[in-house]
C-alpha cells in the first residue's frame, strides 16, 4: 500500500492550456498550470505556472517557478522564482526569492520561512 502512495507523490498533474478551471485545488505532488485557474491551490510540492499560465486565487506550496500571471497571494516555503514573463499582483511569503528582470511584482514581500504556516492562519 506505502508503494501506491509514494507513486502518487510521484506523479505531475499537468492544467494545458484552453483548461479553465473554477473551484480549489489540492494536490499531494507537483503541479504544472498553462491553463487558467480560478480558485485557490495547495501543492505539497512544486507548481509552475507556465507563461500562458493565469491563476486568480492563493497559492500555498514547497516551491515555485512562475512564467505567467498570478492574481492572489502566495506562500511558498522554500523557493520562489520569477520568470522574465511572470506578472504577480498580490503578496508573497516565502524564505527565497529569485526575480528575472523583466517580471512585474506589485505587492509586499515578507521573507521569514513560515508560508505555509502563515496560510494555514488565515
Amino acid at each position: 500500500m506505502a508503494k501506491d502512495s509514494e507513486s502518487l507523490r510521484d506523479q505531475i498533474n499537468i492544467i494545458g492550456g484552453g483548461t479553465t478551471i473554477n473551484g480549489d485545488i489540492d494536490c499531494n505532488g507537483d503541479m504544472r498550470i498553462d491553463g487558467k485557474v480560478k480558485g485557490n491551490i495547495n501543492v505539497s510540492g512544486k507548481i509552475v505556472i507556465g507563461g500562458t499560465g493565469v491563476i486568480n486565487g492563493q497559492i500555498t506550496c514547497k516551491n515555485s517557478e512562475i512564467e505567467g500571471k498570478v492574481d492572489g497571494k502566495l506562500f511558498v516555503d522554500e523557493l520562489l522564482v520569477l520568470k522574465s514573463t511572470a506578472a504577480i499582483l498580490g503578496d508573497i511569503t516565502t524564505t527565497k526569492l529569485a526575480i528575472e528582470p523583466g517580471a512585474t511584482f506589485t505587492g509586499n514581500c515578507k521573507m521569514d520561512g513560515k508560508a505555509q504556516a502563515n496560510a494555514a492562519a488565515k
